[in-house]
């Protein structure tokens, strides 16, 4: 059933108001276009609403049973249109986004801090999760977009690469390994090392890359986050495998990173968004700043 709104909008004026002149004048019409949208609800309806004469308007029995209804109608539909707004709003002065916490520790700050500069006062939410959780997050509207590994097997999300990196060997500057211009998969068949859980995108890399030669590996240790095996090398626990990103935060000094070969093993990082969901005007500002910022460093 189709409801004429913009009739019960126009009837509800004139009947509070008693006035054709000043019910137009309210909404902003001529009394033209108002008669019209009275006439056409009325022949919708098959009832006169208004008793018109020269000096005022009244309500006909059938426009008094239709006053507290249009009053209930067009108030329920002007309170969702104000709710609507206010989280639009909402939404204009916050971002939720998520985001590698190799990312979000070093190189992500430095992108707010340039997007604050521009945008103050907007509030900003970040998922520092792995990349299981950020996909997860994004397709849920969670959060707007993601900075992640890039996977094309998520068909409800659309990628934008940023940066393709190797996966290199940290160690202490003092290990056996630390002056060498290469490290091979093979030598690190009798050494320990750090690896990261199941959960976390850069071990499901890694596994594929090496196939059933990952068996040979001495795995002494498994932790959830990757800070966490770059604290562990430090303490000459072990050495881990990284993504060459890693490195480059706060927390690596005394530490040597080496390019590990046969194979050698890359990951792609890139922002994910929801596809056919457009994002806020603030995130977009926000994205494009991230999409400069890695361009650069590039």
């Amino acid at each position: 059933m189709r409801i004429d709104f913009p009739g019960l909008q126009a009837f509800l004026s004139i009947a509070e108001r008693g006035s054709f002149s000043r019910a137009a004048a309210h909404l902003n019409l001529s009394q033209t276009a108002l008669s019209h949208r009275i006439k056409k609800l009325e022949e919708d309806l098959g009832f006169q609403l208004l008793a018109r004469t020269t000096r005022q308007v009244a309500l006909t029995p059938a426009g008094l049973e239709l006053l507290p209804t249009a009053r209930r109608m067009i108030g329920e539909l002007s309170d969702s249109i104000d709710l609507l707004r206010a989280r639009g709003r909402k939404r204009q002065e916050h971002i939720a986004l998520g985001c590698l916490p190799t990312i979000a520790a070093y190189h992500l700050p430095r992108v707010l801090k340039q997007f604050n500069a521009v945008h103050p006062g907007i509030s900003i939410k970040i998922h520092d999760n792995s990349a299981s959780e950020i996909a997860t997050l994004v397709q849920s509207g969670q959060a707007e977009f993601g900075i992640t590994i890039t996977a094309t097997n998520i068909w409800d999300l659309a990628v934008t690469p940023l940066i393709k990196e190797r996966f290199v060997l940290l160690c202490t500057k003092d290990h056996a390994f630390a002056q060498r211009k290469f490290v091979a998969w093979s030598h690190l068949e009798d050494m320990p090392l750090i690896r990261i859980s199941p959960q976390a995108g850069n071990r499901a890399l890694i596994d594929d890359a090496l196939g059933h030669r990952r068996d040979k590996l001495n795995w002494r240790y498994e932790v959830q986050h990757l800070q966490t095996a770059v604290g562990m090398v430090f303490e000459k626990l072990g050495i881990a495998v990284v993504p060459s990103i890693a490195v480059a935060t706060q927390g690596t000094a005394g530490l040597v990173a080496v390019p590990l070969r046969n194979p050698s093993v890359s990951r792609t990082v890139g922002i994910i968004v929801k596809r056919g969901q457009p994002v806020s005007k603030p995130a977009q500002a926000l994205i494009d700043l991230t999409r400069k910022y890695f361009q650069a460093a590039g």
